[in-house]
């Protein structure tokens, strides 16, 4: 079987969000599964001088972009039995940052067609091509539009994944014959078409043989009017081909016993009293780092999050200060965003000097180090297609306090005593009082400490490694090429 995976970013070559995490950790886990997979991706100019330095030239040609015609090179890089392409224009993609220009339309409807152009040159010919996010949504119109003439590319199926529903790629309507050079039938007919502008996510959806999202839950929700970004009544009409995959996370990445930026590493194969001693020592290692009072016997919550609204934080605003008041616990906060919710933390960090640390920053290594120290991990998200912090704190030990939607709930299962099940703890309704319930239930169940060693057990023993679902996406390719 032989795939070809685009997406806008993957690590460790460039990354903004969790697409880049999926993209360079899930074609391994295909890899090992037998599946002949390659990625293609921009060559963005930020891609450190490493891999752009030793990047094998395969193929240099031109590409029409509507009336332009522009300059398209293709480089490979191996990594780790995986082959990466990458579409070279340096007036595209040599820039800083990723996206937010105002040609993005022209950037990335070239390179969905550079992808689709490219396969005689590097003679590669797959069965699916897995197209993921708005970026790579033309591949599948142009697949359909431009190349069914040509019977090389008559068999090939498509899959395309929604990482997140809300960044769709809209642009104006005028891009349908001055960017995209298609019929203006395809807009008047509302494949591409959206409130008169035109959706490249859209495109992808209504062209592509099947479809998929990041949790079994969040492809459930999006057919709902509150979750579906006004799409709802497309993807309930794509129903019986949308499904819903649960992402891993790099289990070699994300290892509690080998990670180098812990202060003690622990492995869930130590006794409940080792683990539980060396998440103490890095617990206090890090208050220290921290500047809060040391003391094991402290409970630990961390948050570590973009600072959005999306991520649950009108809810931590309305009741993290009451919580603070009644309850003995450290708040410590990792991330950046808004700058309504950066300075409300910097205040509640004001106000709370002792109890309270927040980071407006990123960074691996403290990251790490918080996962690693947290007794209690909560992320009360309004709505999270997977969701990656709560895979990492299961891996890390760090029970996780979750509102139950999308991958939140599908990972996340609400600790019972009496069947000594469960992994975290969860509330239904996002509701600021239920927040602070379900906070207030784990941190009282910290106290008893051979309860509370059972649920970090139960979440080190949780496996959401990719082999999972890595399984689950190749019997997924194979029912596609059934189809």
């Amino acid at each position: 079987m032989k795939v070809l995976y685009v997406a806008s970013e993957a690590v460790p070559f460039a990354k903004t969000g969790g697409l880049a995490d999926v993209a360079g950790s899930l074609p391994k886990a295909l890899k090992a599964q037998g599946v002949d997979v390659r990625v293609i991706m921009p060559k963005f100019g930020g891609i450190p001088e490493e891999y752009r330095d030793n990047m094998k030239h395969v193929y240099d040609g031109t590409l029409n972009v509507s009336w332009r015609e522009k300059y398209v090179g293709i480089d490979e890089y191996e990594l780790e039995g995986v082959t990466y392409y990458f579409v070279d224009n340096q007036e595209y993609f040599n820039r800083e940052g990723y996206y937010g220009y105002d040609d993005d339309a022209e950037r990335f409807s070239f390179f969905c067609r550079a992808v689709l152009n490219m396969l005689p040159a590097i003679d590669f010919w797959p069965d699916v091509i897995h197209t993921n996010d708005w970026h790579a949504g033309l591949v599948n119109v142009f697949l359909k539009l431009e190349h069914m003439g040509d019977e090389r590319y008559q068999n090939i199926r498509t899959l395309y994944t929604i990482h997140n529903l809300k960044y769709q790629g809209v642009f104006p309507k005028d891009v349908m014959s001055d960017v995209l050079g298609l019929d203006w039938k395809y807009f008047n007919n509302g494949d591409l078409e959206f409130y008169d502008a035109v959706n490249f996510m859209k495109g992808g959806i209504i062209y592509s043989d099947f479809v998929s999202t990041v949790s079994r839950t969040y492809a459930q929700e999006i057919q709902y009017e509150y979750f579906g970004e006004h799409l709802d009544g497309l993807l309930r009409s794509r129903k019986d081909t949308l499904f819903g995959i649960v992402n891993g996370i790099d289990y070699e990445v994300y290892n509690p016993a080998t990670d180098k930026y812990l202060f003690a590493n622990y492995s869930k194969d130590d006794q409940d009293f080792e683990i539980f001693e060396k998440k103490c020592a890095n617990k206090e290692k890090l208050q220290e780092l921290l500047g809060l009072p040391r003391g094991r016997k402290i409970p630990m919550v961390v948050m570590v999050s973009r600072l959005v609204a999306a991520k649950g934080l009108d809810l931590v605003v309305r009741m993290m200060d009451e919580i603070l008041m009644h309850e003995n616990f450290q708040f410590v906060l990792l991330g950046t965003g808004d700058k309504i919710y950066e300075d409300w933390f910097k205040g509640l960090a004001w106000r709370y000097p002792n109890k309270v640390s927040c980071n407006i920053r990123f960074s691996n290594e403290l990251a790490q180090r918080m996962y690693a120290s947290a007794d209690i991990f909560l992320m009360p998200s309004n709505y999270e297609p997977c969701g990656i912090g709560q895979l990492i704190s299961l891996r890390y030990g760090a029970v996780p306090v979750v509102r139950e939607t999308g991958g939140l709930k599908d990972t996340v299962q609400q600790y019972d005593k009496y069947a000594n099940a469960g992994n975290g703890f969860v509330f239904g309704n996002y509701n600021a009082h239920e927040m602070m319930y379900s906070l207030k239930r784990a941190l009282s169940t910290y106290g008893n400490f051979e309860i509370w060693t059972k649920i970090m057990r139960n979440a080190m023993n949780t496996d959401y490694s990719w082999s999972g679902s890595a399984k689950e996406y190749k019997d997924l390719y194979e029912k596609l090429m059934a189809h």
